[in-house]
């Protein structure tokens, strides 16, 4: 039977902000901005953009994995933590902020945990500090050994092993190492390091009924940190079973996840995820280190033993076991002032909050900032036709993308679409500067954002930022063709990069990836730019209609059997295609009326 669980709470949806109230009056080190409860970061006491010479290294994601990620701001680890709800990615205005504060000349690395929330809304919030003029780089960890190599591009879980690579990164940026150097090692760092979880109990939400899963007498292996179930349900076994069973899992040769063989040089963390006594934590590391040794032939040079990246109160542990060489080694030992790194803390108590900071181009990002010209140039005329028939095309096809996506989704394809469609229609009424190309297509970006959510909202936003900074960096005001067909491949570019997806996955990008291909070759050969816009088109079509034929290795539809997927295209393309191709006619109408 199902029970609310008993916890030491006040209000359920204020326990993030109410954590974060608690850490920095414990830790005068630490300081918060002062955005709750939209923006919840923590940071270092002692760092401010204006004045700081090193890396800044900024990492996150949802919460009740305490003290991860905030636990681990100091010198020498973090210089931020972004905090989402529970278990929520953070959104990307809270990331914003974190970047803004903390990140001086030498620029800042991001360290993601690989789930797809946190790479869309961390990735978007990269683009958008880029456009901002700061230097900000991405290092994606996916440790989870658990689950055999995965089919679809969701790919192995981010897990304790990345508080590992936190380290290493924020002892290299406290060497004063650049950007490029810091990523470097944070990249090496993260694909040396693999992990596995098994729990006794499911956690709780707080505010949340309990869910009585796990019966009696049973526990879970290869299990995440969000109260996903485990790869295998099996009876409760004695630990040294379990601890032989996890590293055997994390080093086996078949997965190759991680590059350690006979003889290397290791190190062992040992997590406990929430509800777990010390004192069990402490016999499975007893356990794990002679394991390591006798069967494995491995060196194990440090054990790290506690609570470092729980699951809310999950019984349990997961096991990381790292290769270390002598310059890792030297890393994880490096000074660090981090409350929850094993060492201990020291410093005075400076204010524990400080404003928000906002963008220095802040007049540029609010609605009011742009308006429509009085007169419109011929492309500005010419993007207003497009745009609109781009836009009516979206909203005439909203029952169909529905129907389709009942299918192989959840059903709401049609019902974002024409969120987004009707808003870029009443905003470019008002307020796109159609003249100003770049600036439009950033407008239509602000749109979007503002009205559609889901994963399309956040995909089409990033794909207007990519395509803004490609066209931004031309400097003069007509854009060129070529220009166009640049942007467009920007855009995918960038989709692809956080979204993970690529040709042949059944995504959008299905449409928009043959379309781009076919607008180069032709406008390379000579051809006119309006019939190779609208050759590109066709080709975008086509390209869609063929996502019948695939299977589905991103989103949604990944879930979905093979024969289902068969019977309809995939809803993202064929809305990818319907806005082109509409886009692509209407530009040839404008132009056969202007020409005749």
């Amino acid at each position: 039977m199902a029970f609310q669980a008993k916890k030491l709470i006040n209000d359920p949806n204020d326990v993030v902000t109410e954590f974060i109230e608690g850490l920095v009056e414990t830790y005068p080190g630490l300081q918060y901005l002062d955005g709750f409860p939209e923006v919840k970061v923590v940071l270092r006491a002692d760092v401010s953009r204006t004045t700081y010479d090193k890396v800044a290294v900024i990492s996150g994601g949802g919460s009740g994995h305490e003290p991860a990620h905030a636990g681990f701001v100091g010198e020498g680890m973090l210089t931020a933590a972004i905090c989402g709800d529970v278990f929520a990615s953070p959104p990307v205005d809270s990331i914003l902020a974190g970047i803004r504060a903390v990140t001086g000349l030498m620029g800042c690395l991001l360290i993601v945990k690989n789930y797809t929330g946190d790479r869309l809304n961390f990735g978007l919030a990269a683009e958008q500090a880029k456009s901002e003029g700061y230097k900000v780089e991405m290092v994606i960890v996916g440790d989870d050994c658990a689950l055999p190599p995965p089919r679809g591009i969701a790919g192995r879980r981010g897990l304790a092993g990345t508080i590992l690579v936190h380290k290493v990164a924020g002892a290299a940026a406290a060497a004063g190492l650049s950007l490029a150097d810091v990523v470097a090692e944070a990249k090496l760092a993260s694909e040396m390091v693999g992990t596995m979880g098994v729990a006794l109990s499911v956690c709780t939400l707080p505010g949340q009924v309990t869910s009585d899963r796990l019966g009696p007498g049973k526990m879970e292996l290869g299990l995440g940190i969000h109260g996903e179930p485990g790869a295998a349900m099996a009876d409760l076994q004695p630990v040294d079973n379990v601890v032989s069973h996890v590293l055997k899992q994390i080093l086996s040769p078949e997965t190759g996840y991680v590059p350690i063989t006979r003889g290397c040089r290791v190190v062992l963390m040992i997590n406990g995820l929430g509800a777990t006594p010390v004192m069990e934590l402490m016999i499975a590391a007893g356990k794990a280190v002679p394991r390591l040794q006798l069967e494995h032939g491995l060196a194990v040079d440090r054990v790290y033993t506690g609570s470092f990246m729980t699951s809310l109160d999950m019984a349990g542990f997961s096991i990381s076991v790292m290769k270390a060489d002598q310059g890792v080694l030297q890393r994880l030992d490096a000074a660090t002032k981090a409350p929850y790194w094993p060492v201990g803390v020291d410093g005075n108590h400076p204010p524990a909050k400080i404003p928000v900071p906002i963008p220095p181009s802040l007049s540029t990002t609010n609605d009011e900032s742009f308006s429509r010209p009085q007169q419109l140039t011929q492309q500005g005329h010419t993007l207003e036709v497009a745009i609109e028939a781009a836009a009516s095309a979206v909203i005439n096809l909203m029952d169909s993308l529905n129907e389709w996506d009942s299918k192989v989704g959840d059903g709401d394809c049609g019902s974002t679409m024409f969120r987004g469609a009707t808003a870029i229609l009443k905003d470019m009424k008002k307020h796109y500067p159609l003249n100003d190309a770049a600036e439009t297509v950033n407008e239509i970006g602000s749109s979007i954002r503002r009205v559609m959510g889901g994963t399309s909202g956040i995909i089409y936003s990033i794909f207007c930022k990519a395509a803004y900074a490609q066209l931004k960096a031309t400097s003069h005001s007509v854009i060129a063709p070529v220009e166009w067909a640049a942007a467009l491949e920007a855009a995918i570019a960038a989709v692809s990069k956080y979204g993970g997806a690529s040709a042949g996955y059944r995504t959008l990008l299905d449409a928009l990836i043959p379309a781009s291909s076919v607008l180069k070759e032709r406008l390379s050969v000579g051809d006119d730019p309006v019939d190779a816009f609208v050759l590109s088109s066709e080709a975008a079509l086509a390209g869609a209609e063929s996502t019948k034929h695939m299977q589905a290795q991103a989103g949604r539809s990944t879930y979905v059997s093979g024969e289902i997927l068969a019977s309809v295209p995939d809803p993202g393309a064929m809305a990818a295609a319907s806005w082109y191709k509409a886009a692509a006619l209407a530009v040839k109408d404008n132009y056969n009326h202007h020409a005749s």
